[in-house]
């Protein structure tokens, strides 16, 4: 057993992120009333540091700074300090990021936030470095100054945090929208495409926002695919299949293992930011499988299954739910895990099996990357095969098996963390993805796979009065869901009915969202990002912010919109409308930082159809019609089927009534309270749903 020389009060938390923490000198508190309450006892400056486990930059100042006995010993002696992380806390972590933004200064992680023992904030950054360096002050410059600031200047710090204080409450109230219902049109949708278009890397793929990372743009290639289906518009698709290929192929993807990393270092994908997050790869799982649905290649389907055998393998709890994030660290050093020399793969596989392996992955003797390589991929198996002179057929045998013995000597290494902690709404974007593929793919046990995490959230992350918890680890749920929380569960359900025909998911969905409305309704219709009943923070900020993963608002207006086609209540679309009115400005001018909203604006524009089937048991007919709804690509519908014999017990609205026309498989087509003529032929239903 490891002796620690310290150990502070974090050791009793469930966090991997605070559980790093847990054998600094630094007397930590976990975010609550207890150190404030200290604070103000003491007349002390409190410290929040935020992070996540799998941070790179969290790891260097924790050794650098928060291991040191001499920061330390000051932190103990003039400041209270916090840390949280901001996977479980999303609330904090918003407000004072916000802060951070407010004082000048670039965000990121770590967070690391000075305020007030009433929680107001005067001073912040992100990192901070033992020695000055590159411009920024030492942790220990910035602490004495603080220190000394705190104790003589009073007066400066009050002014501080009233300035940011009612910047950050500012920028929180959103006054009642002029737009109007005209308003709402596809012109952000294609002004999204025109920035899109400005920004493409034509030699490389994906969009270059700024000088060197490149993020997964993942809801942007997702509604890419949305214009190309609306308009034709050929270069919407072309991005959407390069960047998805280029992504696929490059180093940010995992090429031995599988799963997508955070971003690209490069503008080439080649050198990523090794750690990989859950919400990444469900995400990109359901822009490759919805590109499938559009193009019919099946290079799109298998690179879905690729990632999802990675999810399967490292990234689910033996119950079925999905696990954070893996680290990008392992022994100390960032991508260890993952790059390989020249010589260690020729001794690994053996001079026939190198012959192919080595020029298809690109490893090269001097390595690209700190002497080592970065496996990529520039050349489809067929070249490489005729210039290593090969067949085709014995070169994907030969790439087959290395890749199997590779990853078997490279399992053998110390792994990076696990954060194996569970999140209700990552979980939930991991189950929508799944669901799709399974559906499309027609793989049951994809299906069975998702609909098994989901009965987790639903049974270990739900109380019996219907409220949703955040996060699950080592058998404690914790902590009051947020809004995407219950939206992406609700939207996840939804996708779920879509792959089973199980009725309860539609209740599910409703009874969550009717808490989202109960709980989290602004006055104008939009939604409050925490509960009305949890805890009281600076500000309830409300966003409509599609960053990393999709706001709760954009989840909401879609499982609004699709609740209402199901449920036949046109009450549920007009709050999807008040959403859409409410971020109109962002719709229509900054459509990049709203894709997943733009998503479900489509999906009301593009005159949301409603698809009712029924079928008969072992009849050729009824199976064309929902591998027709199943495989292919109708994102301005949702469907619904039954069984005749069935139709009498549904509790499905959009069901109701429906039955067999002459005996034959039919397909109920409605549009805005308006029911088209029923439909036998897979013919007539694809023209039905085509847009108008």
């Amino acid at each position: 057993m490891v002796e620690h020389a310290y150990t502070n009060s974090l050791i009793n938390e469930k966090s991997p992120y605070l559980l790093q923490h847990a054998h600094n000198p630094v007397n930590w508190h976990s975010w609550g009333d207890e150190p404030f309450k200290i604070a103000k006892e003491k007349n002390l400056p409190v410290l929040v540091s935020i992070g996540y486990a799998t941070c790179h930059w969290c790891h260097v100042m924790e050794r650098e700074s928060f291991e040191d006995p001499t920061l330390a010993a000051v932190l103990n002696e003039s400041f209270i300090s916090i840390k949280v992380d901001r996977e479980e806390r999303p609330d904090v972590d918003s407000i004072y990021m916000q802060a951070v933004h407010a004082l000048g200064q670039q965000g990121g992680w770590p967070l690391n936030v000075f305020l007030t023992p009433d929680g107001a904030p005067f001073y912040g950054g992100t990192y901070f470095p033992p020695e000055r360096r590159h411009n920024l002050p030492s942790f220990l410059d910035v602490l004495q100054f603080l220190t000394n600031t705190w104790m003589n200047e009073q007066d400066k710090i009050e002014k501080q945090t009233n300035a940011v204080v009612g910047f950050i409450r500012q920028s929180s109230l959103r006054d009642e929208s002029s737009a109007t219902l005209e308003d709402l049109d596809f012109d952000g949708e294609d002004k999204a495409l025109e920035l899109f278009e400005k920004h493409y890397d034509r030699l490389n793929h994906g969009f270059q926002f700024q000088p060197q990372n490149k993020f997964p743009p993942s809801m942007g290639l997702s509604l890419l695919l949305r214009q190309y289906h609306r308009t034709g518009h050929a270069n919407s698709l072309t991005m959407t299949e390069n960047t998805l290929k280029a992504m696929k192929f490059g180093g940010i993807y995992d090429q031995i293992g599988g799963g997508l990393s955070r971003y690209s270092t490069d503008d080439r994908w080649l050198v990523p930011h090794f750690e990989k997050m859950l919400y990444d790869n469900a995400l990109f799982t359901t822009a490759l499988i919805e590109t499938y649905q559009v193009t019919g290649k099946k290079e799109f389907a298998d690179f879905a299954n690729d990632l999802l055998q990675y999810i399967d393998r490292d990234m689910t709890s033996k119950e079925g739910a999905f696990f954070s994030a893996e680290d990008a660290d392992s022994e100390g050093v960032e991508g260890k895990f993952y790059v390989w020399t020249q010589e260690e793969v020729e001794q690994i596989l053996g001079r026939k099996t190198a012959s192919i392996a080595i020029p298809y992955y690109n490893i090269i003797p001097g390595g690209n990357f700190d002497g080592k390589n970065i496996l990529n991929i520039t050349r489809d198996p067929k070249t490489v095969a005729k210039d290593v002179g090969m067949q085709e057929a014995d070169g994907l045998k030969e790439l087959a098996i290395a890749r199997e013995k590779l990853l078997e000597v490279r399992s053998k290494r110390i792994r990076p963390l696990l954060d194996d902690k569970i999140l209700t709404s990552w979980n939930a974007l991991m189950i929508s993805a799944m669901a799709k593929t399974g559906r499309v793919l027609d793989d049951v046990e994809r299906i069975q796979k998702s609909a098994r995490a989901m009965e987790f959230l639903l049974t270990q992350l739900r109380t019996p009065e219907g409220k949703i918890l955040r996060r699950y680890r080592d058998g404690e749920a914790r902590y009051d869901g947020y809004l995407f929380d219950y939206t992406a569960t609700a939207t996840a359900c939804l996708d779920l009915y879509e792959a089973t025909y199980e009725s309860h998911y539609i209740q599910t969905a409703k009874d969550l969202m009717q808490r989202v409305e109960d709980k989290f309704l602004s006055d104008n219709g939009t939604f409050h990002e925490t509960a009305s009943d949890g805890e009281e923070l600076l500000v309830r900020q409300i966003s409509g912010y599609d960053g990393v993963e999709p706001s709760g608002n954009s989840n909401a207006a879609f499982t609004l919109l699709r609740l209402s086609a199901y449920l036949a209540d046109p009450a549920l679309s007009l709050k999807a409308e008040k959403i859409f009115l409410n971020f109109n400005e962002e719709l229509m001018e900054h459509g990049l930082n709203s894709a997943f909203m733009l998503q479900a604006l489509h999906l009301y524009l593009g005159g949301l159809k409603e698809v009712a089937v029924v079928g008969k048991k072992n009849d050729a007919a009824t199976q064309e019609l929902l591998d027709t709804l199943r495989k292919g690509f109708y994102p301005n519908a949702v469907f619904a089927f039954a069984y005749e014999d069935e139709i009498g017990s549904t509790s499905i609205p959009l069901l109701k009534d429906r039955k067999l026309v002459n005996g034959k498989a039919t397909a109920y087509v409605c549009r805005q309270g308006t029911c088209l003529e029923p439909v036998h032929s897979v013919e007539e239903l694809v023209k039905l749903l085509s847009y108008e």
